[in-house]
């Protein structure tokens, strides 16, 4: 048992893709300019993706979800003035609504021309943005069993956070179509289970020393211990087009796991599910999202989200008291009634084939919607 209690800070990482606000496509060459100034502005917190129409942010690391939501609004505000400037746009979506993949070109790094050699066209098709939240647990072993234990509330998170129906101008019937082509790269998905971190170096050492990988950020698990900061790094969510869902599902996850880890602290454990039963809500959450509800094991059945949500919420109160984030994790309720981001895009898009406009008209309706929500929704 770690001597002290870990210190729950927390920072959030999303990539947006960049958009043309006349013709609502990618740009797959923005203006060096452009991305020259929002390093000016935001120093080390804005960086490239693998492909040109991306662009990461990560907020500085933060004592409190307070924090993290105005580093966030700040830094979303700045890349979209900044963007601005030259006629383009961010969208926080986890696909582009009609483009294509094959037009995208990657960004020019010695690590991004590795990744596209080795990956080929597995590569070349990761036309996808995500979020990543990092919570901060300074001790190896503690974080590696936190991990082993959170696995469990992934597919929850997902459902919060879908954002990706569309993908090459066709509605794919799954809320969260991103993570079908994440899912074709080696080592994604859940994470294995390791009896400590020591177990978990040396299986990362074998894989470096054959080769196959450079470092363990080459490990794509939806959670994992973060290869640059003394974090748990949650991966598995899409980007949230609304600010504020951003940081409820933020400060969800940073309450489930001060919730495992004080279950730890008073000598309990949460209980620890197959993969292949964590798996089954997995697909559930990624085809139907938040609509057709997720199994609980314990009962042997389907329930309705917002029934788990409820006894989620009720299990992570006291973390949420203890984080200051009471407001922000009952956010999650809001999103649990009115949708994602995927029931915003799909109700946009047969609004405006209802009224007898060509799909080509509904999806630049889509990215319009996205457009303004990245920046100025909830």
């Amino acid at each position: 048992m770690p001597s002290k209690d870990p210190r729950f800070t927390i920072g959030i990482e999303e990539e947006y893709l960049l958009v043309d606000r006349e013709t609502r496509d990618l740009v797959d060459d923005p203006p060096e300019a452009m991305i020259a100034a929002c390093r000016s502005k935001l120093k080390d917190l804005v960086r490239p993706e693998f492909l040109k129409s991306q662009i990461e942010v990560g907020t500085r690391v933060c004592r409190t979800i307070g924090q993290a939501r105005d580093d966030l609004a700040w830094l979303r505000r700045t890349v979209a003035e900044e963007a601005g400037k030259y006629g383009l746009a961010p969208i926080a979506a986890s696909t582009h609504p009609f483009s294509e993949w094959q037009h995208q070109q990657h960004t020019d790094r010695a690590r991004y021309h590795m990744l596209a050699r080795d990956l080929q066209a597995v590569a070349r098709r990761l036309l996808i943005s995500g979020m990543h939240v990092h919570i901060g647990i300074e001790d190896d072993d503690l974080r590696i069993d936190l991990i082993n234990q959170a696995g469990y509330f992934l597919p929850h998170l997902l459902a919060l956070s879908t954002s990706s129906p569309f993908w090459r101008g066709v509605d794919t019937g799954l809320k969260s179509y991103r993570l079908s082509v994440f899912n074709e790269l080696p080592r994604t998905g859940l994470p294995e289970q390791f009896d400590s971190f020591g177990e978990y170096q040396r299986h990362v050492d074998i894989l470096t020393k054959a080769g196959l990988i450079k470092d363990a950020s080459m490990l794509w698990w939806d959670i994992r211990a973060s290869t640059k900061f003394p974090t748990i790094e949650m991966r598995i969510t899409d980007v949230c087009t609304y600010l504020e869902d951003a940081i409820a599902i933020a400060a969800l996850f940073s309450c489930i796991i001060r919730m495992l880890y004080r279950l730890r602290r008073d000598n309990r454990r949460w209980r620890i599910y197959a993969s292949m039963l964590i798996n089954e809500n997995r697909w559930r959450a990624q085809r139907y999202g938040l609509d057709e509800g997720l199994v609980d094991f314990g009962k042997g059945q389907i329930v309705p989200f917002e029934d788990l949500f409820e006894e989620l919420i009720d299990m992570v109160r006291e973390d949420g008291e203890a984080l200051g984030c009471l407001e922000e994790l009952r956010l999650n309720r809001t999103i649990a009634q009115r949708g994602t981001s995927a029931h915003r895009q799909l109700a946009t898009y047969r609004k405006v084939i209802d009224a007898g406009g060509t799909s080509d008209a509904a999806l630049k309706a889509v990215v319009d919607r996205l457009i303004e929500d990245t920046v100025f929704g909830l």
